[in-house]
């Protein structure tokens, strides 16, 4: 029976991660500071007696190190997320994503214990070129735009844990996630999909930000749950960055407009600019789509799950939290 400890384990992702872990039989160990984690997301894994749950940040280091000595491996999650919380916390998303990967990786580094780092596929930023691939450059704004903070913070935590791959020989793997949604995703930090089917159910107007042509991939939790936990145990992975996500693109009015449809809503769509949704000046990715043939080629992972089906789930699950 493995142990494993997720960082970030009471979010959204670390959730389901920690149920797919429980559910095929191992010990799962969860470290969350509840910034934007939530209890209710693990409440239904806490009468489990190989399930444990830690209040606390990973820059508690006596605490984290205890954590990872008792775990075979590290899926580290814990980090800012979501454009609004960026934009509005620059500060603590830098600190977050840089500090407490960097006491991830020294701690495991310590008694070689594998760790997986989720990524973002917001580290591509603007660049034109699709779909993206993992030795892609990575075209990042200005410094003066707070919007890029967040991925030149995640692209830092990718060169650190490649450089303990390859100066320390600590096993890391990167994963790049392509907007991942699903239940228990919530829509108060800028997640665009709750945010929607939440504003259909209630028959408020659905916001649009620009002018929706921005185009995005959206992946179920589902499917990219598995590949997590086959990378972390693949050794070929180790040293390598992987592209997760679906490879259907949807403009985000066009996904509006579905959401409507298919939760029958009499929901009117508004359009509204960047500069009063977020910040002056404030940039956007126009189109991200995955180009996910490495993962394919490794592991076999390919996205199944279609994104009506996506808004079905997401919607269930806004019924029962309202």
């Amino acid at each position: 029976m493995a142990t494993h400890l997720i960082t970030g384990g009471a979010g959204f992702i670390g959730s389901h991660l920690a149920e797919f872990l429980l559910d095929r039989g191992d010990r799962v160990l969860v470290i969350d500071d509840l910034s934007t984690g939530r209890i209710r997301n693990i409440e239904h894994l806490q009468s489990s007696p190989r399930f444990e749950c830690i209040v606390d940040t990973v820059l508690n280091r006596p605490v984290l190190a205890e954590l990872i000595d008792r775990a075979d491996d590290v899926f580290h999650l814990a980090a800012a997320v979501g454009v609004k919380l960026i934009v509005e916390s620059p500060v603590r998303t830098i600190e977050t994503n840089v500090l407490g990967t960097e006491v991830v990786l020294d701690l495991a580094n310590r008694k070689k214990k594998p760790v997986l780092i989720t990524s973002t596929s917001e580290v591509y930023g603007k660049a034109t070129k699709v779909p993206f691939s993992e030795d892609d450059d990575l075209v990042l704004g200005p410094t003066t735009r707070g919007r890029w903070s967040y991925a030149c913070s995640k692209a830092l935590d990718e060169f650190l844990g490649l450089a303990y791959f390859h100066e320390k020989d600590l096993p890391v793997v990167i994963t790049r996630l392509f907007n991942t949604v699903g239940p228990r995703q919530t829509g108060r930090y800028g997640m665009v999909l709750p945010t929607f089917v939440h504003q259909a159910i209630s028959g408020r107007p659905i916001t649009v930000f620009g002018d929706g042509t921005q185009s995005r991939c959206f992946g179920y939790v589902g499917d990219v749950i598995p590949a997590l936990a086959m990378l972390i145990q693949t050794a070929r992975a180790f040293g390598e960055v992987f592209n997760l996500g679906s490879r259907e693109p949807i403009s985000i009015r066009q996904l509006a407009e579905l959401v409507r449809q298919r939760l029958e809503s009499s929901s009117e769509i508004v359009l509204v600019p960047y500069d009063q949704a977020y910040e002056a000046g404030f940039e956007d990715m126009r189109c991200r789509v995955p180009d996910i043939r490495k993962a394919a080629e490794l592991i076999g992972f390919a996205p199944r799950t279609p994104l009506v089906e996506i808004i079905d789930q997401v919607a269930e699950y806004d019924r029962v939290a309202v």
